[in-house]
């Protein structure tokens, strides 16, 4: 175990050494700044040294000890805050970096169903939670590893003072009392960290709690249902089971070694206290002398305490630091037809999308969602997909979108398999909007304008796309238009109705249409709009996407009857297709549930 964490140490510090170079030249900088403030407490030993012993004597010369003393000290008041400057900037580079990186891998390298593991769930929050606690970010700890060059400079500068008043048995004693002591001190602090990583599952269980019971979202519900105890209960029961093993396990980490090793101090401490005493007595030392020894030997005993510039950032951020890169090994853990580089998907499909037999199973889920099914998509038609919840449907569209790869058979665009392509090749073809869109705090124009981000010049194809989602209205009724930030969170912000948010959210998908997408797949895409209002969605969506290769999800089998094609999915298969008229007269399953879905609305 003590090897095993060694290694890691060892491999922890090389990782945090890497780092360096993306700060830039910053770094070399702030390095000789540190070395500078290293060496300015030396010097204000020196001076007070001198001074101390010009008064003893003659008392001439005694200001150059008391100048050197006052400069040192004045150095150090003004170097600190460019010290606390050169920090933040590293600090901030580093953090930008590893953010991009955090970034990249989740949302365009690492595969979805690795993504939604509990494990990797873990790493992402303490990785995320890393990049934004200001002291456990992977910035702290390379501006905390450069800290610490002033603290080994003093610790240096007090060996070579003790060496040159006492000699080298002084300096080797007093050196191995303070290497033991940090020593000892970084351990317990790298175990008890050690300990904290393998917490992550409860550590998330612990936040999302406190999170949940506090946010806003969930207050109206907390209040209404008076949940309220419920949720103080649960916090504090989550908090201590994160929290209890954690502290018992720091009493055991510290408590003995801290013992241990703060004996060890004291004995050498003792050792080079005598050694300074009997050689004041034979007369061997001068007042210079006696003042150097004295104040030499602290330094280095002062050397193995806690230091609040560079140790908690060390360790909390390398900890961020290597769950970025423990996410960053799943994003390549990819099969061999992701690994494998895929060509552009180009102006598809021109005939069509076909399904092949293709059964599909979350990870970790025993039971097929999708079993052998077949499923042409005609290019330049509309298809609606219909079936009860759970049939399968928004997992048809996770496989066309190339989040997830089919568990067997393949999907082909113009007999070309899918896996041929290249993923942001083929998804650039597709406007997407899903079940669980993202509504984003942002103004209203750029929840708009991220369906196409690459097109965000073209304000006229952004007021077709508002115009044809039916979210012109919306927008007539923010205070500042398109500028209006869709949150009441922020200050002009507004919030948006259920049904706002939806026309939001297809003017996204409209947008991206108007920039190059070829396949329109909607997920239930009016699931939050009134009877009246859907009909008269489709009825238009359905005109105005004429010669587009269409797919829309559904549930509402009356609202997709104008579509080319309806398909019926049951169980994770097709088991009708056809027309409207043409299901209603085979009088099969897409009949019963339209005529019962038609009673209930009558």
């Amino acid at each position: 175990m003590s090897q095993q964490l060694d290694t890691s140490r060892r491999h922890s510090w090389l990782r945090i050494i890497r780092l360096l170079p993306v700060a830039g030249p910053v770094t070399i900088v702030a390095a000789a700044l540190n070395l500078l403030i290293g060496l300015l407490p030396l010097g204000f030993v020196i001076g007070t040294s001198v001074a101390v012993d010009r008064v003893a004597g003659t008392g001439r010369g005694i200001w150059a000890g008391v100048g050197l003393a006052v400069v040192s000290l004045l150095l150090q008041a003004v170097l600190s805050p460019f010290q606390a400057a050169f920090t933040e900037l590293i600090s901030r580079r580093v953090d930008a970096a590893c953010a991009r990186r955090l970034m990249r891998a989740t949302l365009t390298e690492a595969p979805i169903d690795r993504l939604e593991q509990p494990d990797l769930l873990d790493r992402m929050g303490d990785a995320r939670r890393g990049l934004v606690e200001y002291s456990a970010t992977p910035g702290a700890a390379v501006a905390g590893l450069i800290a610490l060059i002033a603290r080994y400079v003093q610790l240096a500068g007090g060996v070579v003072l003790t060496g040159m008043v006492l000699g080298p048995v002084a300096a080797l004693v007093i050196t191995a009392a303070a290497l033991v002591a940090r020593f000892g001190e970084r351990g317990a602090q790298t175990r008890y960290s050690v300990l904290r990583s393998r917490s992550a599952a409860a550590r998330r269980k612990a936040y999302y709690v406190l999170d949940t019971g506090s946010s806003t979202a969930a207050a109206k519900e907390i209040r209404m249902l008076g949940t309220l105890p419920w949720w103080r209960q649960r916090a504090d029961r989550d908090s201590d089971s994160y929290l209890r093993p954690l502290w018992r396990a720091r009493r055991r980490i510290r408590l003995a070694p801290f013992t241990a090793y703060s004996l060890v101090v004291l004995a050498g401490a003792l050792a080079v206290l005598i050694m300074l005493r009997d050689a004041a007595g034979r007369g061997d030392l001068s007042v210079l002398g006696l003042s150097l020894g004295l104040q030499a030997i602290l330094i280095p005993l002062r050397f193995g305490v806690y230091f609040p510039e560079a140790d908690s950032q060390t360790q909390d951020g390398m900890r961020a630091y290597e769950s970025i890169l423990a996410i960053e090994r799943a994003a390549g853990q990819r099969s061999p037809d992701r690994r494998r580089p895929g060509g552009p998907a180009g102006p598809v499909p021109v005939r069509g999308i076909a399904f092949e037999k293709v059964s599909f199973s979350y990870p970790g889920r025993g039971r097929n969602v999708l079993r052998e099914l077949d499923l042409e998509l005609p290019a330049g038609t509309s298809t609606a997909i219909v079936g009860l919840n759970g049939a399968g449907k928004t997992t048809l569209v996770k496989l066309l979108s190339k989040l997830y790869e089919p568990t067997a058979g393949r999907i082909s665009v113009d007999g070309t398999g899918l896996g041929e392509f290249d993923a942001r090749s083929w998804q650039r073809r597709l406007a997407v909007i899903y079940q669980d869109y993202v509504r984003y705090e942002l103004d209203a124009a750029a929840n708009v304008w991220l369906g196409a981000p690459g097109q965000m010049a073209d304000s006229e194809a952004l007021q077709r796309a508002i115009e044809w989602a039916g979210a012109a209205e919306v927008i007539a009724t923010l205070p500042e238009g398109l500028a209006t930030v869709l949150s009441s969170r922020y200050s002009g912000g507004v919030d948006l109705s259920g049904g706002q948010w939806q026309r939001i959210a297809l003017a996204r998908a409209l947008f991206a249409v108007q920039a190059g997408a070829s396949v329109l797949v909607l997920d239930e895409p009016t699931a939050q709009l009134d009877v009246r209002a859907e009909v008269a969605f489709f009825d238009r969506f359905l005109e105005l996407t004429r010669g587009l290769t269409t797919v829309v999800i559904s549930h509402r089998f009356s609202t997709v009857r104008r579509a080319d094609r309806i398909v019926v999915l049951d169980g994770g298969r097709i088991t009708e297709q056809g027309s409207h008229e043409e299901l209603m007269a085979a009088g099969g399953q897409y009949a019963g549930l339209f005529e019962l879905q038609a009673r209930r609305f009558a």
